[in-house]
């Protein structure tokens, strides 16, 4: 009896990678029209069934270091990352949770210099500091390093997946902007921690566009709340009364809904203009009852996908070159949710 062809022969015959015939048969996309065409040729003449696909016989463990689900953008990454693990299953690669404490770079350093030495790769959501960067360097010398949602440059990393923050910043100014028109009026920021990259890019971009299209709209001050929410509502109302013709608040990390709060217990209407980010199932409730005005969202799902797919590149799993990919945000106002 005839041997079953194996996706092994079907990789040979068309001279690809058995990652590529695996990912054309079992219909994944991302194999370029050539090769995609080599394949099915190859397949059609050794009547391989198209379901047909390949286990990989070794597990490898990838460490994903990010923020407690306290944090809701954390929390919609943690989910994304199990269903992605689901989805790699037939490449053998297992996604592992680690909570870091943003605040905590000693922390942060220490679970690097264990993860690197227990996983075969490695992806960071992680502030920048030199005690992270210089234990990523290192660890980037055993293993692949993948840097989540806001970059470290300097840390050896393999590739960045995540958006382009600088823009998200902009983006947010311009909203900011239009929402309070002619008269303009001043602006305060809530960040997280302005030690993240991103966010610090954020802040740039924000005060950038204002600056050159809104000149009547003034960043009169920006706060850090170290990722508390309750501290974001303490912040909201310590702008309110330093700032008493505050009319819009940027507000990048976590406490919406304390934001809110404490502004809707200030005497008098609110007229405060609100942009955030992210939007997790509390912001989806404020943006409904148009308590928030805005939501960036950056797609923590498109995130966690590609991330997975750089990391199987870089572990030889998936066929094609591991690069940076810039993941693309979208614009939710109560009219769209």
């Amino acid at each position: 009896m005839a041997r079953k062809p194996q996706l092994s022969d079907v990789a040979e015959l068309a001279g690809v990678s058995v990652a590529t015939v695996d990912r054309v048969l079992n219909r994944r996309g991302g194999v370029k029209p050539e090769r995609e065409a080599a394949v099915l040729v190859a397949a059609r003449r050794l009547k391989v069934d198209r379901n047909l696909s390949h286990r990989y016989a070794k597990l490898l463990r990838i460490a994903v270091l990010i923020q407690s689900p306290i944090n809701p953008f954390h929390e919609a990454l943690r989910d994304a990352f199990a269903n992605a693990s689901r989805a790699c299953a037939d490449l053998n690669l297992q996604f592992l949770i680690h909570h870091i404490s943003p605040g905590d770079a000693r922390g942060i350093a220490k679970a690097v210099n264990e993860a690197s030495r227990r996983h075969d790769g490695l992806i960071v959501s992680s502030p920048a500091d030199a005690r992270i960067a210089a234990a990523l360097r290192e660890a980037s010398r055993k293993l692949p390093v993948v840097t989540l949602a806001t970059d470290l440059p300097d840390s050896g990393r393999a590739a960045y997946v995540g958006p382009d923050d600088r823009q998200a910043g902009r983006v947010a100014g311009d909203l900011m902007g239009r929402f309070l028109g002619p008269s303009g009026g001043d602006v305060a920021m809530i960040a997280g921690l302005l030690s993240v990259v991103g966010q610090r890019a954020r802040e740039m971009g924000f005060r950038e566009v204002l600056a050159e299209h809104y000149p009547r709209c003034r960043l009169a001050a920006v706060y850090e709340s170290g990722e508390s929410a309750a501290t974001a509502g303490l912040l909201a109302l310590q702008a309110r009364n330093e700032y008493r013709e505050l009319r819009g608040l940027y507000h990048s990390t976590a406490g919406a809904p304390e934001i809110v709060a404490a502004l809707e217990s200030a005497p008098g209407p609110r007229t405060v203009a609100i942009v955030t980010h992210e939007l997790t199932a509390e912001r989806r409730a404020l943006l409904a009852r148009r308590a928030i005005d805005a939501v960036i969202d950056q797609r923590p799902d498109c995130e966690a996908h590609a991330a997975t797919e750089v990391m199987a590149r870089l572990l030889g799993r998936l066929d094609g070159e591991a690069r940076d990919v810039v993941t693309p945000v979208q614009i939710f106002t109560p009219e769209n949710i």
